[in-house]
């Protein structure tokens, strides 16, 4: 590639060497390009024999070369769209996937119908991540606080990160493993022990599946949970009780072919009102129960 070379060539040269690799190489290679430039796909149709600047040529190439190797786009550009919220990602978390708005839309639907209740915070994401699940959340209710904690580091800062981008003042972050930070429940000036809601989209994936191939470049520490995939999801879902109210709620998101053994899992620790939602693709995605106290 030279100096001179032009939108075009450049984009022909990325869709030869995307091909065959990525389903979508001629819309990926025009979107990089796009993020390279700091323009929008349309401006790079529009103007395709533009020239472009070395030191972006440079960049886009580099970026070319890392999605062939198979790095998710996501973790190249930097962000990924949830909920209509531009999140910074790194591979220090998951990349958000669009069957997670599942366990947004539950959520949403039980917070409206709950909001006589004013316990602070009402809201726990469990294994936040990006902080995807929570940041949706607390736009969603401003008037609400959310709380979201995560074991690692790493993963809040960024979650940390994004609220701050979104402008979003009523979450707040504590570092956890799921309900530890809790046996001591204080954090600054606030106190949380009780919730209205948990969510939580864990770690759900069999240790031994040959799907954690396709996923190297994501935290397995985020990914899988024992020989079955169930570890985390027993965990929460025999500890919850204790940091829900009266009438509160747990939603979790598990794989496609987990919907029975968490609704088991639910059921068999006392949960009522169990059931599972859906994704678009027809898979049982996420399941959930109220809790009652009398229930056990």
């Amino acid at each position: 590639m030279s100096v001179e070379d032009s939108r075009a060539s450049l984009l022909a040269w990325a869709a030869s060497e995307l091909d065959g690799v990525i389903e979508q190489a001629k819309f990926e290679a025009e979107l990089l390009l796009a993020e390279c430039e700091n323009v929008d796909r349309v401006h790079i149709l529009t103007w395709p024999e533009k020239t472009v600047l070395s030191e972006v040529s440079q960049k886009y190439k580099s970026w070319i070369q890392r999605r062939s190797a198979g790095e998710p786009l996501a973790y190249i550009v930097g962000f990924k769209e949830f909920w209509s919220l531009r999140l910074k990602v790194s591979p220090a978390v998951l990349i958000p996937r669009p069957e997670t708005e599942v366990l947004v839309q539950w959520a949403l639907e039980i917070a409206q119908l709950d909001k006589t209740k004013t316990l602070d915070p009402c809201l726990l994401d469990l294994a936040t991540g990006s902080g995807a699940v929570a940041l949706a959340l607390a736009d969603e209710l401003p008037e609400l606080e959310v709380l979201a904690t995560d074991i690692s580091e790493d993963a809040l800062l960024i979650a940390k990160e994004n609220a701050i981008n979104l402008h979003l003042d009523n979450i707040e972050f504590v570092r956890s493993n799921w309900f530890d930070a809790f046996e001591n429940p204080i954090h600054g000036s606030k106190v949380f022990s009780k919730f209205n809601l948990i969510v939580s989209n864990p770690p759900y994936i069999a240790e031994d599946d040959t799907h954690l191939a396709d996923l190297k470049y994501e935290p397995e520490l985020a990914l899988s949970s024992g020989a079955d995939g169930l570890n985390a999801l027993r965990t929460i879902v025999e500890e919850a009780p204790t940091y829900l109210t009266d009438g509160g709620y747990l939603l979790l998101e598990h794989g496609y072919d987990q919907g029975e053994a968490v609704r088991a899992l639910l059921a068999a620790r006392g949960f009522s009102q169990v059931a599972t939602r859906r994704d678009d693709g027809g898979n049982e995605r996420v399941s959930g129960g109220k809790w009652n106290r009398h229930d056990g």
